[in-house]
């Protein structure tokens, strides 16, 4: 047969073997290796005391009990300690008689709880080592009593032994916890990091999409009215849809770039071009006017594109629900802060029933809301005593963590 196939199926046994199959093992041959012990005299020892039958079971009981060691550790260490006092008490030779209470001192710290399986440990050391103490009060030759000394130390050796083990295992427990962890912080970051991108792609197709197709809606209606008896003016509205969708087309390529990964993205529309924004207003029939209070200082990405995007989304929601009239786009900007403030008067045609702007129907107002509040900035919305409606961005310049 082939070695090597004699190898994966030994591996494999290995594998699927019983929990407690090494426990069994190993109490055979702690018992085997104590009697046999105890059988067979050491050449130039002293002639000790026959072990008797009742030795020899003491022998087998505390050897075969090692099967129990990790199951009942603390009962496995009572049984070989007794029988190791008795064993001794008896005066019978120690050769190996006391591996078993080796395995079971080193098992109970091993595998306990730490400070109370120590003390236990300690506690049965200490009660041991009096037991055997006595036992070997009267043995000859005295240097013999060398060999309890010899069971004491390698009792607390075992103890030690375990004790470290122990302390291992929970240090490597406590780091797999901890790494455990760390990736799962590292899986929600990624996680939180992706829905944010998402919805920042949604916003800005949003406003893109909806203020372009606001424009053309507008000027389709216009090159339908006056195709007949405007065609000039027919013409103009039908460039400026070419105009609009291409630039809205232009937009989307550069909001997307960041899906593809390699290209190269080109900037998002900024507060620069509030002005652009302006005038293509106007071509949709809007009577647009830009005041701005005093320069404005270059602005972090992140203002000047909430900036343009809010002002952007407020002409759209004029376009759509009001149509034609008078929109005032004031720019305020401050120390700290730009404050924005779009109105427009309403409806020109008083014949008409006014319907609602989006701020509480639809995702206009909602939006631009939520692009001031990850900026640590507000947003007003509300109709104008006099018809209307004013909406007021307030948006810091500085980073929200950073503020006092």
């Amino acid at each position: 047969m082939d070695l090597r196939a004699v190898s994966q199926q030994l591996s494999a046994w290995f594998t699927r073997r019983p929990a407690w199959l090494p426990d069994v093992l190993l109490a055979l041959f702690v018992t085997v290796v104590q009697v046999q012990s105890a059988a067979i005299p050491v050449p130039l020892e002293p002639v000790p005391k026959p072990v008797s039958a009742f030795g020899y079971a003491l022998l087998v009981v505390s050897g075969v009990a090692i099967a129990l060691r990790r199951r009942r550790p603390m009962l496995v260490f009572t049984i070989t300690a007794v029988a190791s006092l008795i064993y001794f008490g008896l005066d019978f030779p120690d050769r190996l008689s006391y591996l078993s209470l080796f395995v079971a001192l080193y098992t109970l710290t091993a595998y306990g709880d730490g400070r109370r399986t120590l003390m236990i440990a300690a506690g049965g050391i200490t009660a041991l080592a009096l037991g055997w103490l006595i036992a070997a009060a009267d043995i000859e030759p005295r240097v013999a009593i060398g060999w309890v000394f010899f069971r004491i130390g390698a009792s607390v050796i075992s103890t030690t032994l375990g004790e470290s083990v122990r302390s291992r295992r929970v240090i490597a427990a406590d780091a797999q916890e901890r790494a455990e962890l760390a990736e799962r912080s590292r899986d929600e970051e990624t996680r939180a990091r992706v829905d944010a991108e998402r919805l920042r792609i949604a916003r800005e197709v949003h406003d893109t999409v909806a203020h372009a197709i606001a424009i053309i809606n507008v000027q389709s209606g216009v090159t339908a009215h006056v195709l007949d008896k405007r065609p000039e003016q027919a013409r103009e509205a039908l460039r400026t849809i070419e105009q609009t969708s291409s630039r809205a087309l232009h937009e989307m390529r550069a909001i997307l770039g960041v899906l593809r990964d390699g290209d190269e993205r080109e900037p998002y529309p900024g507060f620069d071009q509030v002005r652009e924004l302006a005038d293509k207003a106007r071509n949709a029939g809007l009577d647009i006017t830009i005041e701005q209070t005093s320069p404005v200082t270059p602005l972090p990405s992140a203002v000047g594109s909430a900036a343009y995007r809010i002002v952007q989304e407020a002409i759209t929601n004029v376009i759509r629900h009001v149509g034609p009239t008078r929109v005032t786009v004031s720019l305020e900007p401050g120390i700290d802060a730009l404050r924005i403030r779009v109105a427009d008067e309403g409806r020109r045609d008083s014949t008409h029933v006014p319907t609602p702007n989006s701020a509480t129907t639809g995702r206009g107002i909602v939006g631009m809301r939520e692009r001031c509040q990850l900026l640590g900035g507000e947003l007003d919305a509300k109709s104008r005593p006099d018809g209307g409606f004013d909406i007021i961005a307030y948006l810091p310049l500085a980073p929200v963590g950073s503020r006092p």
